[in-house]
C-alpha cells in the first residue's frame, strides 16, 4: 500500500471519522532521553520533513574539528517479541549507528572519544504510541516501532511500521548541549498481521534522518 493510500485510511479508520494525528512526535511521546523539551520548536528538516528542533544561536561549527558518535540506543530499552524479535531491534540499531557515521562523517572526521573540539552526537531510538482512534494494535512495545491494524476497503489488513529518535549534539569540551531534535517516521507497511518485522522495513527511515543531519551541518556551517 502506497504511503498516501495507507495515510488517508488511518485518517478514517475509526467510525468517528477523527483528524489524523500529527506527522510533529508531540509532547506525551516523548520519553525522556533529553531531559529537558522545553526549548524545542516546531521546524522543518532539509528534506521537507516536520520536527522539533532546538539550534543554540550562538553555534559556531568553525571551532569544530571532528565529530564523537555515541553507539546509538533503544530508549526505554525494548523487550522482544514475535513480530519484533531480538535480531530485528540490533539490526535497527546497528544501521541506525552506521548510518550516522556514513552521513555525518562526510562532514567532519569520525573521533575516538570525546574532548575540545569535538561534537558528541548522542541518538536514541524513542518511545512513541498509536494516538489514531478506532485503531486496535497487534502489538505494543516501548519505543516507536508500532503495528497498527488497519481496515481497507478490501478488507486486507496492513500494518505501519513507525520509527522515532531522539537526538543531542554536544560540546565535547564543556559538556553543553548545542543542539536537539526529536522526529519520526513511517517505514514500509507490512503486508499482514503476521509477518515478521525486519531492519530493511524501516531503513528508508534512518537514512532519511541520518541524512538530513548532514544537510542541516552544511547549512549551519554556511551561516
Amino acid at each position: 500500500m502506497k504511503l498516501a493510500s495507507m495515510m488517508s485510511t488511518l485518517c478514517l479508520a475509526s467510525l468517528g471519522l477523527v483528524g489524523c494525528s500529527s506527522n510533529i512526535t508531540q509532547p506525551d511521546e516523548y520519553s525522556g532521553f533529553l531531559g529537558d523539551y522545553s526549548q524545542l520548536k516546531e521546524a522543518k528538516s532539509p528534506s521537507g520533513v516536520e520536527v522539533m528542533r532546538w539550534v543554540d544561536p550562538k553555534l559556531d561549527l568553525k571551532q569544530y574539528r571532528s565529530v564523537y558518535i555515541e553507539p546509538t540506543q533503544f530508549y526505554p530499552k525494548p523487550q522482544p517479541t514475535v513480530k519484533i524479535p531480538q535480531n530485528t531491534l540490533y539490526g535497527i540499531n546497528r544501521y541506525y549507528d552506521e548510518a550516522l557515521k556514513r552521513e555525518i562523517g562526510k562532514d567532519l572526521p569520525l573521533a575516538t572519544a570525546p574532548g575540545p573540539g569535538v561534537i558528541v552526537v548522542r541518538a536514541a531510538i524513542t518511545a512513541v504510541s498509536s494516538k489514531t482512534e478506532g485503531l486496535k494494535p497487534y502489538e505494543i512495545i516501548p519505543i516507536a516501532l508500532v503495528a497498527a491494524a488497519v481496515s481497507t476497503a478490501s478488507g486486507i489488513r496492513d500494518q505501519e511500521t513507525t520509527l522515532g529518535t531522539e537526538a543531542q549534539f554536544i560540546d565535547g569540551g564543556n559538556n553543553k548541549v548545542i543542539a536537539q531534535v526529536v522526529r519520526k517516521g513511517s517505514g514500509k507497511p507490512l503486508q499482514n498481521d503476521t509477518q515478521v518485522m525486519q531492519p530493511a522495513d524501516v531503513k528508508n527511515v534512518i537514512d532519511g534522518w541520518a541524512s538530513d543531519l548532514h544537510q542541516s551541518f552544511n547549512k549551519l556551517k554556511k551561516q
